[in-house]
């Protein structure tokens, strides 16, 4: 704690004297034609101090090594020709900020308040960085692009992991889903549109605020919370009919009922600069009722009954009866865990409702119709359970394809680690005496190079 505070008590007063003008700055080390400072080092262990107060001093030497290894990247793409160009620069900043001020309701002050800068001053601080950074990914992707691996190397790189030191695995499954959302009756879009109609009548007829009604009825809890006020936004950002509603008016002005996947909408204009709007909106989304929710259960269990009998297959059922809008339908109906990118579930990573439901299935057996919320919705879906293996160590007969990642993953780090071997050699590279105690820096200095 006691070293902490005095980083930070460091930091302020470094802070103070670069607004005076004074910069408090040393190299720690050259590399080629870049520069790693000092100010670097501190801002990086202050981090890590607050991540983990069990750090000691040494972690510095960890910090100092990643640095050099991110300034010898960055070095041989000067040497390479690799730059970002402004445009590419210019939208990963818009990204970035963009995604902080929507989690922050678009509220600028309040930005200003967190950052103590304007977005445009944070976004100048943060273009040097940022183009830095992406250069250091571009290149590590040109190291390694077109490594591949044959079966044999899988195999030889399997065979080269000792017996006890093989990875134990978890039960896993592959699972099918066909998935569905309630049909909504017309009767109850009707309720909806006109509550919002009215709701449109006391704004515009009687004089009351949007802000207030927003607060009180709109659906989307969010921006209810901001009086409906979704922040600026650039076009784009929202779905096609909200988008053709909103630049369609002019501030002050309300528009129409409007249409969209989430339900009905009324919107206000507040603000615009050039290609960027700033709306406010009342959400009204109609209230799912309880013979669609049974229509919904019934249709599914039909489907299931189906397949069990064997008058269709699960593939064809996905396409025939499952809804585009997952990302199971492209797959066969096979279910892509976001973890991995592949079709393996450890079962802990399930939604507990699927994995009560799978709980006692035999292979290619259908579950139960199953209601689980996705994409804000409550969505139901039958599953199979296409494979499963207990927890074992692994094997090739059992784990190819897991073994082939890790496999061409450590592939990647030999060939990044020849290439940083051959960089290192190659680079001029000086480094404060006061840190060549850190053993692990010693592998760039000059008198210890081939």
């Amino acid at each position: 704690m006691k070293k902490l505070f005095l980083h930070l008590i460091l930091t302020f007063i470094t802070n103070v004297m670069m607004g005076q003008g004074l910069i408090l700055e040393k190299v720690v080390a050259k590399v080629g034609s870049e520069d790693v400072f000092y100010s670097d080092v501190q801002e990086l262990y202050g981090y890590a101090l607050a991540q983990n107060p069990g750090y000691g001093p040494e972690i510095q030497c960890d910090i100092i090594e990643q640095l050099i290894t991110k300034k010898l990247l960055v070095d041989q793409a000067k040497i390479d020709s690799i730059y970002i160009s402004d445009v590419e620069l210019e939208a990963e900043l818009d990204r970035r900020l963009d995604y902080i001020l929507q989690n922050m309701g678009g509220d600028e002050e309040f930005f200003r308040t967190q950052y103590g800068k304007t977005p445009l001053e944070q976004k100048e601080i943060m273009r040097e960085p940022m183009e830095e950074q992406m250069i250091e990914q571009r290149i590590q992707a040109s190291l390694i692009r077109d490594v591949d691996i044959s079966p044999k190397e899988v195999i030889e790189f399997f065979e080269s992991i000792p017996t006890d030191s093989l990875p134990f695995l978890p039960a896993e499954v592959e699972l099918g889903e066909i998935s569905i959302t309630t049909r909504i009756s017309n009767k109850v879009k009707q309720a909806a549109y006109d509550k919002l109609e009215g709701l449109r009548k006391r704004i515009i007829d009687d004089g009351e605020s949007f802000e207030d009604l927003a607060s009180i009825f709109s659906d989307d809890t969010g921006s209810a919370k901001q009086g409906g006020n979704l922040g600026w936004a650039k076009r784009g950002t929202y779905v096609p009919e909200f988008e053709a509603a909103a630049f369609g008016l002019e501030p002050g002005e309300i528009s129409e009922i409007t249409e969209t996947k989430f339900g009905y909408h009324l919107l206000e204009l507040m603000d615009r600069r050039g290609n960027n709007i700033k709306v406010r909106h009342i959400l009204i989304k109609p209230e799912i009722a309880q013979e669609d929710v049974q229509a919904t259960y019934a249709h599914l269990d039909s489907i299931r009954e189906l397949i069990e009998s064997d008058s269709i297959s699960f593939e064809i059922a996905v396409k025939r009866f499952g809804s585009d809008e997952v990302q199971s339908y492209s797959n066969a109906g096979r279910m892509i865990n976001p973890n991995t990118g592949d079709t393996f579930w450890e079962t802990g990573q399930l939604p507990y409702q699927i994995y009560f439901a799978i709980e006692g299935l035999e292979i290619n057996d259908i579950s139960e119709v199953i209601e689980i919320e996705e994409r804000g919705e409550p969505t139901y879906k039958i599953v199979q359970l296409q494979t499963k293996t207990r927890p074992h160590r692994a094997s090739l007969d059992t784990d190819f394809t897991k073994i082939k990642q890790f496999a061409i993953q450590s592939k990647k780090s030999e060939v990044f680690d020849d290439w940083m071997k051959k960089k290192v050699i190659d680079t001029y590279i000086e480094i404060l005496p006061q840190y060549l105690s850190c053993p692990n820096l010693l592998k760039f200095t000059s008198d210890i190079k081939p």
